[in-house]
């Protein structure tokens, strides 16, 4: 790529040059750029709070989509590039492809072999990523506990400190006979300073149960990382559980979803191994009947402070703060607004109680 300063024309760069200069996650080459520069310093927490929306959470998000590595290290050292180049969007939270370590790898080594107690070999350098860059990270690899393997998604804290891990709990059938454990029917919500986080992996997205139990427990980004894309099962997710889920794969397309199921952000063509982008917490999920006869009142009160966003179809609507000031709790409470969950549960209530004799 051409210097600054020189002029038009010795900057004309070809196409198919700038499409694999760009792709950075193809080679050695984008990780050696990425070491050779200085490492971003972690922000500090004014830097965190300006200009930012009342709950906006930066997220990071990797592909493996044509990241060959001739072992798990080599392969460690590729996607660990990867996130160094989404550093500079100073992420919250970056989320890692499952298993990414043995993927893409001529000797991947048995799941009994490679299974580690974290922080261990695989996920270390992702410890020290998290410590240097101040974020969190959902670093994905088998684990162990005695004589038991997991797959499972370590979440490393801003200083670099594990947090817990979410052990898958649908393995598929060849996972289990290679010596994988189901992990626990209850998954965990991890209480971090942007808000309630859950994780599924891969073959979960098939089954209820586990989105069910996050959805229960009040998480409100739920990360994803998996083998494949998903498609459109990570849009609905989003939508079916009223919170952001991210998805972060091995192959194709990782991206973003807003509690609507909309896409914030995904890779392609010109960003094939990481995308980075702001989601804003400070929202609810309504109903939109019986609850939009206070909706102009709200805009009239609230200006542009209130962002009122109504699915006419679906009939569902996202009330969301875009203002310090203004709290979406607050405004539900003085408009006797219930979200989604709240008028699902009492119309449930309702229901029971007109079943019995």
């Amino acid at each position: 790529m051409a210097q600054q300063g020189t002029d038009r024309a010795n900057t004309t760069v070809p196409r198919r040059a700038f499409l694999k200069g760009s792709a950075f996650g193809l080679g050695m080459g984008a990780w050696t750029a990425a070491r050779g520069r200085p490492r971003a310093s972690v922000p500090s927490e004014p830097d965190r709070a300006q200009n930012r929306l009342p709950r906006e959470v930066w997220i990071a998000t990797v592909s493996q989509a044509g990241l060959e590595a001739a072992d798990p290290d080599g392969m460690v050292q590729k996607v660990l590039g990867a996130a160094e180049s989404l550093a500079s969007q100073k992420p919250d939270i970056v989320c890692l492809p499952e298993t990414f370590a043995f993927w893409n790898v001529p000797a991947p080594g048995s799941i009994r072999e490679t299974a580690e107690s974290p922080p261990g070999r695989i996920t270390r350098p992702f410890a020290r990523f998290a410590r240097e860059h101040g974020c969190y990270v959902v670093c994905p690899t088998y684990t162990r506990q005695g004589d038991r393997c997991y797959n499972a998604a370590v979440l490393f804290d801003r200083n670099g400190n594990v947090m817990g891990e979410y052990r898958k709990i649908h393995p598929t059938e060849g996972e289990i006979e290679e010596g994988m454990t189901p992990g626990p029917l209850d998954p965990p919500v991890f209480r971090t300073d942007v808000g309630l986080v859950g994780l599924q992996i891969c073959f979960d997205i098939q089954w209820d149960d586990g989105w069910d139990a996050l959805r229960r427990a009040g998480a409100e980004i739920i990360f994803w990382p998996s083998a494949f894309a998903g498609g459109a099962m990570v849009n609905t997710r989003a939508w079916q559980n009223r919170c952001v889920v991210v998805s972060s794969t091995q192959k194709d397309t990782a991206k973003i979803c807003d509690v609507s199921g909309e896409e914030v952000a995904r890779t392609g063509r010109w960003n094939p191994n990481g995308v980075c982008a702001p989601v804003n917490l400070e929202k609810a999920f309504l109903h939109t009947w019986p609850y939009v006869r206070h909706f102009r009142d709200i805009e009239a009160k609230y200006g542009r402070r209130i962002r009122l966003r109504t699915f006419h179809e679906e009939e569902w609507t996202i009330l969301e703060s875009r203002s310090p000031d203004v709290k979406v709790a607050d405004v539900l409470e003085e408009f006797d607004l219930k979200t989604m969950e709240e008028h699902l549960r009492s119309a449930g209530r309702k229901q029971e109680s007109a079943r019995k004799p």
